[in-house]
């Protein structure tokens, strides 16, 4: 399935994705995408509703943010072997780990806006993992069995922000706007791999990244089974997993970041496409 939240912020509506492309509405059904109703079971009796007797639902409505009240925002760095050679760091030997703020979160196609001050606002695009149900210390094997979907992340970074400002990257990955997510929430019946994923991300027509999820340095299930060691993982929580090679900072001989006016196009192989028009806080 194709799991949508949409409407206007403050509005928003739990909704799907059909086959043939038609939003519909979940309404009659669920209250909300949430991390109440994103485990197995739940999944499943929304899997059994006949999809062409739930309501189609007019125009174009903005896609919002793909789970409400999200738990935690749990972030990976330097998981691409190609990304960590570009930037010049070495191999980590465990998962990296860093937090964004949940009020940095938005829909797939939201503005996102530079902070005063930014001059080096550099864009990530990101397999996003969704946890369906409690998971603490669970075995590689085990953990996609935890996962209730995926979705794209663009993990925005001002890197000036990030690695000048002295203390975590947070601060460069925080700012408002600074993740946008969806879509889709794609369940994870319809990834049987997601380590096979095509990934893309265009500033203004042209190509800046290509991957594929196979060069993450750290599976998606190493990554859960990682942190459900360090903490427990609710429903709801989102993990995004690290960026293919590509990004502004590690263009050479001068990095390129982004301006306002800038638009970002994201895909992912089965999880949908993001865009994203720069703007800049007044």
């Amino acid at each position: 399935m194709k799991l949508v939240r949409y409407g206007n912020e403050g509005a928003e509506r739990p909704g799907l994705v059909d086959a043939n492309g038609v939003l519909r509405d979940l309404s009659a059904h669920i209250p909300d995408i949430d991390g109440r109703m994103l485990n197995d079971s739940s999944l499943e009796r929304l899997r059994a509703l006949d999809t062409e007797a739930l309501p189609a639902v007019d125009g174009s409505p903005r896609f919002a943010p793909i789970v409400g009240n999200i738990g935690k925002f749990l972030c990976i760095g330097l998981n691409y072997s190609d990304h960590a050679a570009e930037t010049g760091a070495a191999i980590p030997e465990h998962p990296i780990l860093f937090f964004k703020a949940n009020s940095a979160i938005v829909g797939a196609n939201d503005d996102v806006i530079m902070p005063r001050g930014s001059t080096h606002t550099d864009w990530e695009v990101e397999l996003g993992v969704v946890i369906g149900t409690t998971t603490k210390y669970v075995s590689e094997q085990e953990a996609l069995s935890h996962v209730a979907g995926y979705c794209i992340v663009n993990d925005v970074s001002e890197r000036h922000f990030q690695t000048q400002l002295t203390g975590q990257w947070t601060k460069g990955k925080s700012c408002d706007t600074f993740g946008p997510t969806g879509p889709f929430l794609v369940t994870r019946d319809e990834v049987p791999d997601p380590q096979a994923l095509d990934m893309s991300l265009d500033v203004n027509g042209k190509r800046m990244q290509t991957g594929n999820t196979s060069t993450m340095i750290f599976s998606v299930a190493q990554i859960i089974s990682h942190l459900s060691k360090l903490m427990t993982l609710h429903p709801g929580d989102i993990i995004t997993t690290g960026t293919p090679p590509g990004v502004g900072m590690g263009i050479k001989p001068d990095p390129v970041y982004l301006k306002s006016g800038d638009v970002m196009e994201l895909h992912i192989s089965g999880l949908g496409q993001q865009r994203q028009t720069v703007g800049q806080d007044a």
